[in-house]
């Protein structure tokens, strides 16, 4: 089963009220992928499942233009829901927009 363990764990990438974004590498295969952390005992009962359906949503999605869905597990300590996805070195879309409209 998956855990933090199997990945090295570098830069921040974006957080929120409830979850946190880092770049991460599996240790076993070398692949940078982007690990979104839920931490659950700050979430509702409707927020948790709001967690969960973020998960099915991106597993049931298969789009060139969508950050594709790798995997998901739990983490015990403290208590998290762990998304890993596929990185997009580019940034997100938001900057890119700012970018765009300042150059032109």
């Amino acid at each position: 089963m998956t855990s933090l363990k199997d990945f090295t764990i570098y830069e921040e990438l974006g957080s929120g009220a409830y979850s946190k974004v880092n770049k991460v590498v599996r240790k076993d295969d070398g692949e940078v992928y982007a690990l979104k952390r839920v931490f659950l005992s700050k979430l509702s009962d409707k927020e948790k499942e709001n967690a969960l359906n973020e998960v099915r949503i991106l597993a049931s999605i298969n789009s060139d233009n969508v950050i594709s869905y790798k995997e998901a597990f739990w983490e015990n300590s403290p208590s998290s829901l762990c998304i890993v996805m596929e990185h997009a070195d580019g940034g997100d879309l938001y900057e890119k927009i700012k970018k765009h409209k300042k150059n032109g």
